[in-house]
């Protein structure tokens, strides 16, 4: 096969790909960061602490992360044609992609968000902030370059997902590399679609390493920011204590 024929080949594959990743993609931290959130929250000793809500959470997150993509793809199958009509093709993959990586990420949410400074969250809690203002002002934010991080890892592994996707109809570079580089023994095609993940997992993984180095390094609207609005909150009232005095 020459390279005017791989070329159209390889560009419907990579946008196939690209739509399954993004779509999933979007789902599962639209989904995954309150789920991740909850863990944490119903915790014990948590803001809104309710351990029989965290153990059914926690079991269902267990379950989906615990399943294999290929099985998991085979189980929902009837619960992804009734939601896209069809269980072939890369809309029918994006179902199965967004399922699997929800509770993936929200694990990865729950230790981002527990490695932010308690000292915080009861400092904003003594100035009368409710649940909702916590999480809104201290845990997102603090949390933030750790949530890039997870995103990151996360579009990584969805794409390894996707891949295994190609394999049963899902389209994408790894239906291209099942169909020619393996059933019509087309090996330069298949080591060109093999090269092409690399390269994109590589500038996806360089891409959000940037952004959370400099969303640490900048503080972004995590680091000092929010340590001296509080610090400045607080300073007035030791001053009125003191004139009180």
């Amino acid at each position: 096969m020459t390279w005017s024929e791989m070329q159209p080949l390889l560009f419907e594959a990579c946008s196939e790909t690209f739509r399954m990743v993004l779509w999933s993609t979007l789902i599962a931290v639209a989904a995954g960061l309150p789920l991740g959130l909850l863990l944490v929250l119903t915790d014990r000793g948590g803001l809104g602490q309710n351990v029989v809500a965290n153990k059914v959470i926690g079991q269902v997150v267990n379950v989906g992360r615990s399943m294999p993509f290929i099985i998991l793809m085979v189980a929902l199958m009837s619960f992804t044609r009734w939601v896209t009509g069809t269980t072939i093709g890369t809309t029918a993959a994006i179902v199965p992609l967004a399922i699997g990586g929800i509770p993936f990420f929200a694990r990865l949410v729950e230790t981002a968000v527990r490695e932010v400074d308690h000292g915080l969250v009861e400092a904003v809690q003594s100035m009368g902030g409710n649940t909702w203002t916590i999480v809104r002002k201290v845990l997102v934010p603090e949390a933030l370059p750790s949530l890039i991080a997870s995103t990151t890892t996360t579009i990584i592994a969805l794409i390894g997902y996707s891949a295994m996707a190609g394999t049963v109809g899902g389209g994408g570079l790894g239906d291209l590399a099942v169909r020619y580089g393996y059933q019509r023994f087309e090996t330069q095609l298949m080591w060109i679609t093999v090269g092409i993940l690399a390269v994109v997992i590589s500038l996806i993984q360089f891409a959000g390493d940037l952004a959370a180095r400099s969303l640490h390094s900048r503080g972004g609207r995590s680091g000092p920011a929010p340590r001296l609005r509080l610090l400045k909150a607080k300073e007035p009232a030791a001053a009125d204590v003191g004139k009180a005095a």
